[in-house]
This record gives C-alpha cells, structure tokens and sequence, in this order.
C-alpha cells in the first residue's frame, strides 16, 4: 500500500481544512517545498497536492507551487482542485503533475472527463470520488449530489477509469479514524479498481488495517501535520512493505 502524504495550498501555503471547511483554515508552513523535501527526507515517493484556491475558482490557481515540488523533489505528484478545461489539464502536466484527480468534472461535465481517460490514459486520471453520506460532493465540497459513490466508481470504472480517491467527508479532518466499512464495500464491488483512502487518518495503527481490506495507496494529511503520525513510523512501514 503506497503512503501519500498530502499537501492543500491556499494562497500559495500549505493549510489543512476540517471537512473541506474554508473557515476552518490552519497554516502549517508557508512553504509547500520545505514540506515536500520533509516528507521525501523519510523514504516518501508519492504526494497529493489539491490546489483549493483552484477548487473554488473552478479552475487550477497554484501550478507555481507544483512546478516547484515537481522541478525540487523527485516525488510522483498527483494534482487536483478546480481542474475543469483540457488547458487546467496540460498546465498541471506541464508543471510536473505525474497525475490528475477529478471530481466535480466528472459529474457535472462527463464527456471532458471521459475525453481526459481516452486521451491521457488510465494511469494518469485519477477519479476523485468524494462524498458525503455516501452522496458525491462537487464544487471543493460545496454542493452534494444525488450520485451515490459505490455506483459512481462502478460506472466510471467501465469507462476505463483504474484509480480512484475516496474521501468520506464527514471524517476529513476529524482525526477519528477512516471509513474503514466503506473501503471494504467500495474494494468487494469493484475489485480491480485501486482505491485510495482518504479522510480522517488519526494513528500509525490504522493503516495496517486499510493494508489489508485491499486499498492501493492512503492518503495522510492532519495526522502528519498534528504529530499524530511521525515521518519515522511512515518510514518503517514503507521499508516493510
């Protein structure tokens, strides 16, 4: 199971949300790099970047800050937040992105997003499968939908899509654990996708479980940056797997 740390950027800073609340705004370190080069310091290959200025503005704002990480560190960089046009696409290719999540897009506008999985491939579209009460969220959280998430991955994983990130929304943030019993549901019906938790990761404990319901990559954010997680203990695991 890969570790990909995450990095939210508003204004160029690295910042945290709890249950993608702008209101609840923390900056952890106003250089995004620094962060980076921590987290590739411990053994860490992969990073998820959301560009959340991008998600309101529904289109990508911060590419300097993945130019930099990309042209900096050698992670493999997966790039989301407000990715709408083929041009937000090939500017986040450009800067570095080794891929892109889309979320909103692939509700409200399909056909683009299909158009990306034809065009890009399967390895470098992500789906973003977000939710909330098992309802899709759009529009960096704002809005819910009446898409729920199980049927959502079903029906673009027969469009080719092979990569999803899921986050439970109500657990983003919270620092009380994941949607262990969603994973497993999510993993039992669509058995080749693979999936990649996200959202309320509180201890080193948990991810030996998410490990062993099948899910291809976990997705840590405030239990790094609150010292839930130490960088050693990702470190090890890494090593060990």
């Amino acid at each position: 199971m890969r570790i990909i740390p995450a990095i939210d950027i508003i204004e160029g800073k690295c910042v945290r949300l709890t249950k993608g609340d702008y209101n609840t705004k923390k900056i952890y370190n106003e250089s995004p790099l620094e962060v980076a080069k921590e987290f590739q310091g411990a053994g860490i290959q992969y990073l998820h970047v959301v560009d959340l200025d991008g998600a309101k503005a529904s289109h990508i704002v911060n590419y300097k800050v993945l130019e930099q990480i990309a042209s900096k560190t050698e992670l493999k960089i997966d790039f989301g937040g407000g990715l709408k046009s083929d041009e937000d696409l090939r500017i986040a290719f450009e800067s570095g992105a080794n891929q892109i999540t889309g979320g909103s897009i692939a509700v409200k506008n399909p056909s683009v997003f299909e158009k990306w999985i034809s065009k890009y491939g399967s390895d470098k579209i992500i789906l973003g499968a977000d939710c909330h009460n098992e309802n899709i969220a759009i529009n960096g959280w704002q809005e819910e939908s009446r898409l729920k998430v199980i049927p959502f991955i079903k029906g673009y994983q027969n469009k080719g899509i092979s990569y999803v990130i899921c986050t439970d929304i109500a657990k983003d943030g919270m620092l009380e654990g994941p949607s262990f019993e969603l994973y497993e549901r999510i993993v039992k019906e669509t058995p080749k996708m693979r999936l990649i938790a996200s959202g309320g990761i509180s201890s080193f404990n948990e991810l030996p479980k998410l490990n062993s319901l099948g899910c291809e990559g976990v997705i840590i954010g405030k239990a790094i940056y609150e010292n839930r997680i130490r960088l050693k203990e990702l470190e090890q695991f890494i090593i060990q797997n």
